[in-house]
């Protein structure tokens, strides 16, 4: 039992030849090389390095600095066949872990700093990652300590990061700290800045994080004491560190939403299969409308959530209004992790108790795909979002 490639929900039309590629790779890790990755908790480098030779790592990024030059409706299509792939988001995040550090040093690095980095991590020499969060800042990025004071030609920088991913593998962190103090409400965003920071030295101390799910892909905590950072590796502008990220937030959340999307189609396909298969009272149990029409909810909220990403990454390509494309950025990332997890919990329902045998893999999309209603912005942000800024609410936080 399976659903018609034409029926399947999709988050851009065209594009076949992208993702029968995806295909071509996911096709070379079952999911038992995806299931002992999780359980050994270690990175899928083979994984990794298929997508890299094919650039897939490397699409968006413009051919002058030796990426694809490719559309974010093509990355879409790229990252919702990996979700779909049988690795769910540890696979996602092993193909996207560099995305956000590529596109703010194309974007804000100087030509010094450019030539410095980017063609290492083009070439997947070189893997940064991403320290915003703290454990006293949460959601408001306005109240992050950690200090960057400048000394001489150095930073010197004091702090602690959480749930930084890679850290364990990378060298580099592109980390947001403060370079001066927060002055009220007024101006809470002003005064953060980016820094290209070094992770592999003893003033850095790294501990990775306990996590239910997604192993494969290590979340750590990050601590710098007194650790010296060249003054050319600021990436921008001094103290426009926050407004820098800004500009990486949209297509962000419309890859995150292509990968939602990607991995409720893994969900709905194989629960759909199992309720095909299954036989209880001399029945399918697909014959069941109570397992029948969640199947079918599922399906439609996953269509719905998909031509939102869809809508999102066309207009982000067109060149619309940032103002605009969030509106459609947060909407598609709100619909698509919801579906995407409400396709989770079904699959497991119509698995019954085999949902929670390793060999089946429900368990593990279901657990791996929660966190996606909560990062990188938590869907009651979204909501938040949505009521202020498109329909001129009271701001409520």
């Amino acid at each position: 039992m399976v659903i018609k490639s034409e029926h399947l929900p999709i988050t851009t039309l065209g594009h076949d030849d992208i993702r029968a590629a995806v295909r071509a790779i996911n096709a070379k890790y079952p999911l038992e090389y995806w299931g002992a990755k999780e359980k050994r908790q270690e990175f899928a480098q083979e994984y990794f390095d298929d997508f890299l030779k094919a650039g897939f790592t490397t699409m968006t990024v413009p051919e002058e600095y030796g990426g694809g030059g490719a559309t974010i409706s093509q990355a879409a299509a790229m990252l919702e066949e990996v979700g779909a792939g049988g690795g769910a988001t540890a696979a996602c995040s092993t193909v996207h872990g560099n995305a956000i550090a590529l596109s703010s040093i194309i974007e804000h690095g100087s030509r010094e700093l450019q030539e410095k980095y980017l063609g290492r991590m083009v070439a997947g020499e070189l893997a940064v990652t991403f320290g915003v969060t703290e454990p006293d800042a949460g959601t408001d990025t306005s109240r992050i300590s950690t200090m960057a004071v400048r000394d001489g030609d150095k930073y010197i920088v004091n702090g602690q990061k959480v749930w930084n991913s890679h850290a364990q593998r990378a060298d580099k962190c592109l980390l947001l700290c403060r370079t001066s103090a927060r002055i009220g409400d007024a101006e809470r965003a002003s005064g953060m800045s980016m820094l290209m920071a070094d992770l592999k030295v003893p003033q850095v101390t790294i501990k990775k994080i306990d996590k239910l799910g997604r192993n494969a892909v290590d979340s750590n905590e990050v601590w710098f004491v007194d650790l010296p950072v060249d003054a050319s590796d600021l990436v921008g502008e001094e103290g426009k560190g926050f407004q820098q990220i800004l500009h990486s937030v949209n297509a962000e959340r419309i890859l995150l939403a292509a990968e939602c999307v990607g991995m409720g189609r893994w969900c709905l396909e194989k629960g759909t299969a199992y309720a095909g298969e299954r036989v209880v009272f001399g029945r399918t149990i697909g014959k069941n409308q109570s397992i029948q029409h969640p199947l079918a909810d599922s399906y439609m909220r996953l269509q719905g959530a998909a031509l939102a990403v869809r809508e999102a990454a066309e207009a982000y390509d067109a060149g619309a209004p940032p103002r605009e494309v969030g509106r459609l950025a947060n909407t598609a990332k709100y619909l698509a992790s919801e579906a995407a997890n409400a396709a989770a919990d079904v699959a497991m329902q119509t698995h019954g108790g085999y949902s929670f045998a390793t060999e089946y893999h429900i368990g593990r999309y279901w657990i791996e795909l929660r966190p996606l209603r909560i990062a990188p912005v938590s869907n009651q942000m979204v909501l938040n979002f949505i009521g202020e800024k498109v329909l001129g609410l009271e701001k409520s936080y």
